[in-house]
């Protein structure tokens, strides 16, 4: 929705967190004020609001994102799920790979859904629940690669978020190779959207650009505006 009115303190509050968000480092409410444009006192409320709802954190004159980011985020994950599932069948039968959402948790890559392709006899099992860190894999890769780009970021992340994919061979499993992009929301990655096979590289040049639509399609349905057409089928 766009036009019509908004609420000024609003709008600040959920910037600050966005601000957060992007420094892992965390800021402090003079660095927030500036860019914000705004006085060190209004910052100063934000900041205890934020921290009374956990939603922000401090330690010393630093400010960080809380964790009570990541409680919401876990409530959306059942919108997540229903939202990604069918995407999740489509993709592991066009790529005959086995299909994958991730979600970050953390500084590691949470396997959250898997979809083996119906028709193969012999593909790559996916244990949903199991970890590794946001650096290794495909999948984890593809989330840093949504978000802004780092000072002293791995390579491979950096042309992950040029490529728009992210590719792995051997990360996690001898034999397995990943392909991966970011489902982007609001200028922030916590989601990817994924496939994996057996092999030593790629197996089809259309499988990355496949990959990609797929997330973008589910950005689109999570945003609330689903695509149309045979995108929008299974």
């Amino acid at each position: 929705m766009t036009g019509g009115e908004t609420s000024q303190t609003l709008d600040r509050g959920l910037r600050v967190l966005e601000m957060l968000a992007e420094r892992p480092d965390g800021l402090t409410a003079v660095e927030i004020a500036e860019r914000l444009s705004t006085a060190r006192a209004i910052v100063y409320r934000l900041l205890r609001t934020l921290e009374a709802h956990k939603l922000a954190t401090s330690t010393g004159a630093r400010y960080f994102l809380g964790f009570g980011v990541a409680d919401l985020a876990r409530r959306l994950q059942p919108r997540l799920q229903s939202v990604v599932s069918p995407l999740l069948h489509r993709l592991s039968i066009q790529t005959d790979s086995t299909a994958l959402l991730s979600v970050a948790d953390g500084d590691q890559a949470l396997v959250l859904l898997t979809q083996a392709p119906p028709q193969s006899a012999l593909h790559l099992a996916m244990r949903e629940g199991s970890k590794h860190p946001l650096t290794r894999g495909a999948d984890g890769v593809a989330i840093l690669a949504g978000r802004p780009a780092e000072p002293g970021e791995p390579a491979h992340v950096t042309v992950a978020r040029r490529d728009g994919y992210a590719v792995s061979v051997g990360a996690l499993q001898s034999g397995a190779v990943g392909v991966a992009a970011p489902i982007t929301l609001s200028g922030w990655c916590s989601a990817s959207l994924g496939v994996v096979h057996l092999g030593d590289r790629v197996k089809d040049d259309a499988i990355p650009g496949i990959v990609i639509a797929a997330a973008n399609e589910a950005a689109a349905r999570l945003s609330g505006h689903d695509a149309d057409g045979a995108a929008g089928t299974t």
